[in-house]
């Protein structure tokens, strides 16, 4: 077994401030998945784009960083683009970020095919159409036809996943691959992403939050925190019995489906029990670019009391956001009635007065931060002019909630003034999250908005959401593929797929007797708990 992946003492930072990485150290051999697991903003990232000879500009490093031999801090441009195209692929964890939105998903994934493989067209095609449907994407040959706006988040991720499995790279670095996806998909990629790494003796080092799904997938596991490797060893030594505090604190905020006494069961008191929203018949039909239509959502019906608190699940693709669209007016229904505070919308686009008033009442925290983060403005701006316009407050008491309500999310006031290019996934998605909270909304959309957390940052959001609907009777809609997270937050839950609602109910019986094949699936699909997962051999 030889290292594919070498990192020894590895430092990164920028002059005259705090290293972002110190000392790194860690391996990966062929043939072996390894994990890389810690908070957001702890250097995780940073450390697997060295391996492609990726670094922030401006940046020093020094150490060793080597990819079958080839040095990426030393290495010409021309050897590091000849490495990432023949012997290594990267999985990024934001996907709207890597496709050139006006280019269809076709030209992405054959682009390279075509310039250096000397494919024609009609073989670049082929090959392209059947990697996706390796992934498990449905109706491979009409989505290349697509541009990235016309894919659910899940659905681009494995998009993703397919381009990076292309060249057949001998080293696969995953930066979270999985977030976006809904359990079943994610069950059939890890399946997937193993048995190439099985086949080809491909080495693979797996970032992820999730460590249920480290503990599943790697043989080994280095734990990485404010740029420093803490612990490492086999997985599931490490999980089970950690020796650091900090890994300790990880694995207990890594969350579990709760049932019984223990879910979620919340039913705000003193609150009109009337519905808020009410959704009657509503379907979403959209045209497909050469002819043909597309049934988004078919014939939805629920209704969602104040103070309330709904999860909506299912695969990647099932309706859960263009559901979620519709009900924040981003889009408008083909048929049915959807109706808010009594108040039927109209099946139009909304005024930019409809729209304004409308977000006094509701807010959606997207999948994607970068959908609802201005790269110019900086965080902490970004969230006091939400304060200035809905809260009517001052200049510098919008300041003053804005560090107040950023703090409680997680994102400490130095980074207050940061663009949000300066900041990790999971940290643009609490910005993201306090950006909607300031305008102290009635309704609240989670559209997967906690998928990029790490698990203790995770567990702090999910607690501030509890206790914001707790003390402002805020009313929840939440669109996830995490049932643990739908556990603890929600007291009723819809299943949907393709673009039906197969079943609705209260989320402790669903959970513990689910009444339809497909729901019993997605439980059946989660990763195992750590202390059940089953040992990983390479």
């Amino acid at each position: 077994m030889s290292q594919l992946l070498q990192i020894e003492n590895f430092t990164l930072g920028f002059p005259g401030r705090p290293p972002l990485l110190e000392s790194v150290s860690l391996h990966v051999n062929d043939g072996e998945a390894v994990a890389l697991v810690g908070e957001s903003g702890s250097g995780k990232s940073l450390t697997t784009r060295a391996a492609l000879g990726l670094f922030p500009g401006g940046s020093e490093s020094s150490g060793l960083v080597s990819v079958q031999g080839l040095d990426t801090l030393t290495a010409s441009k021309q050897r590091l683009m000849e490495l990432r195209r023949r012997h290594a692929s990267m999985i990024f964890q934001d996907p709207r970020a890597g496709i050139n939105p006006v280019r269809t998903v076709g030209d992405f994934l054959t682009e390279t095919l075509l310039r250096f493989d000397g494919l024609s067209r009609a073989e670049a095609t082929e090959r392209a159409v059947k990697q996706l449907e390796q992934v498990g994407l449905r109706r491979a040959g009409e989505l290349m036809d697509q541009h990235p706006h016309q894919l659910s988040g899940g659905m681009l991720q494995r998009v993703m996943i397919a381009a990076a499995l292309l060249n057949s790279p001998d080293l696969l670095l995953c930066d979270e691959p999985t977030t976006a996806l809904d359990v079943t998909t994610q069950a059939g990629i890890v399946k997937l992403l193993r048995e190439q790494q099985q086949s080809r003796g491909m080495g693979m080092l797996f970032i992820t939050h999730d460590l249920n799904l480290a503990a599943s997938l790697c043989e080994r596991v280095y734990v990485l925190r404010r740029g420093e490797v803490v612990e490492h060893g086999p997985t599931r030594a490490v999980f089970l019995t950690p020796e650091q505090d900090y890994t300790r604190q990880l694995v207990e905020a890594t969350p579990v489906i709760e049932t019984g006494a223990g879910s979620a069961s919340h039913a705000a008191p003193g609150l009109d029990p009337a519905p808020l929203l009410k959704v009657s018949g509503l379907s979403k039909t959209y045209h497909l670019p050469r002819g043909g239509m597309v049934t988004a959502l078919d014939g939805a019906e629920f209704s969602l009391p104040e103070g309330g608190s709904l999860g909506i699940v299912g695969e990647s693709g099932s309706g859960k956001s263009t559901l979620a669209r519709l009900v924040v007016a981003l889009e408008t229904a083909t048929a049915g009635e959807l109706t808010l505070r009594d108040v039927p919308r109209p099946r139009r686009p909304l005024k930019a007065s409809e729209r304004k008033a409308l977000a006094k009442d509701v807010q959606i925290v997207f999948q994607d931060p970068y959908l609802s983060l201005d790269p110019r403005i900086p965080v902490g701006n970004a969230v006091a002019d939400v304060f200035r316009l809905h809260q009517k407050q001052g200049r510098k008491e919008a300041k003053d909630s804005a560090r107040n309500l950023l703090g409680r999310v997680g994102i400490g006031p130095e980074r207050f003034d940061a663009l949000p290019r300066a900041l990790s996934g999971g940290q643009r998605q609490r910005v993201a999250l306090a950006k909607a909270l300031a305008a102290r909304p009635r309704l609240l959309v989670l559209d997967e908005a906690t998928s990029a957390l790490d698990v203790s940052v995770q567990a702090q959001v999910l607690e501030l959401v509890e206790e914001l609907r707790d003390q402002l009777g805020l009313t929840i809609l939440f669109v996830t593929h995490d049932l643990a997270v739908v556990s603890r937050l929600c007291s009723e839950i819809l299943v949907m797929h393709q673009g039906r609602i197969v079943e609705q109910g209260p989320t402790a019986r669903i959970l513990e007797d689910p009444g339809d094949d497909y729901t019993r699936n997605l439980i059946a699909s989660r990763p195992r708990p750590l202390w059940d997962a089953e040992p990983v051999t390479a």
